[in-house]
């Protein structure tokens, strides 16, 4: 694999978690000539430049991408539309604009009409995170052996889209393409629904809390924990992924809540059967996932993993 840029300049809308990793991942695999980082918040350009992931940090938008190669929106999805907005004129002919975003269909439909001729969309979403947030909270590793899946719309160009799919490549990720309404798909029910779960469930122990003196919380166990850990995400980004995937994440809520009702009917009138058989599925699930390279089998017990 090269190590010649892939970009001459990454523009980076956004450099908390992914973002930051962004910039620390191409700096390791020299895959960008610079890079620049936009925040509106002075709190996190200060941050960010302690850090040194970034050669320059801005708080206006064109500015920040003036001249770039690569412009990648790494806010919350809901303010996707006025940022293309904002900074179609400032893009220049050639440049590739990309975007980090849990879901697909809601991007295409939102930034596609700012975007200027001669300028190529081709959206993206890399399946790595932690519940940590921030610009203190990238680190290089993120992407190494995860997912990035590629969106392009229809009539997307292949060199751009070929360009990209080098980029993340460059950054440690596996790259997949696919249809944006699969994607959001595959993902409500990967990560989306799993997420709303979580933070369900959190909430109802926060309920019990005040009845039980915290109880739940002085005695949680592993399953607990970790259903606490994945509510720990970024409020604002989820918010903003459950209001834009709905359709999605209703139609896998839908079947979840039926498959629910058969779990309670199979407790409450003593069908081991049923449950055992259900619990050795799952189990190959999670073995499978392990096998795949997308964990490991060891468990850390809220121990950081970076």
């Amino acid at each position: 694999m090269s190590n010649e840029p892939v970009f001459a300049k990454v523009a980076l809308i956004g450099i908390g978690l992914i973002g930051a990793s962004m910039a620390h991942a191409a700096r390791r695999a020299g895959a960008a000539g610079r890079i620049a980082g936009y925040s509106p918040s002075a709190e996190e350009r200060a941050l960010a430049s302690r850090i040194g992931f970034a050669d320059s940090l801005h708080d206006d938008l064109a500015s920040c991408v003036q001249d770039a190669d690569l412009v990648v929106l790494a806010a919350p999805v809901g303010a996707f539309a006025g940022i293309a907005r904002t900074i179609a004129p400032a893009l220049k002919a050639g440049t590739i604009l990309s975007d980090v975003g849990s879901v697909k269909s809601a991007v295409l439909r939102d930034v596609s009409p700012h975007v200027p001729e001669g300028v190529h969309f081709v959206p993206a979403h890399p399946i790595a995170g932690t519940e940590q947030s921030g610009p203190g909270a990238g680190f290089a590793e993120l992407f190494d052996n995860r997912w990035c899946i590629l969106t392009p719309p229809d009539g997307a160009d292949a060199a751009a889209v070929e360009k990209l799919k080098t980029f993340w490549q460059r950054l440690g990720s596996q790259v997949e393409t696919m249809d944006a309404h699969h994607h959001d798909l595959v993902l409500a029910i990967t990560s989306h629904v799993p997420h709303l779960i979580a933070y369900n469930i959190v909430g109802t122990a926060d309920d019990l809390s005040a009845v039980t003196k915290s109880e739940v919380i002085k005695y949680s166990a592993g399953g607990f924990r970790d259903f606490t850990r994945i509510a720990a995400s970024d409020p604002t980004m989820w918010r903003d992924v459950f209001l834009n995937n709905r359709e999605a994440v209703l139609e896998v809520l839908g079947r979840f809540s039926e498959d629910l009702s058969a779990l309670q009917r199979a407790i409450r009138w003593g069908d081991g059967d049923a449950l055992f058989n259900l619990f050795t599925r799952t189990r190959a699930i999670r073995r499978g996932i392990i096998d795949a390279g997308q964990d490991m089998a060891a468990p850390n017990f809220g121990r950081n993993t970076k």
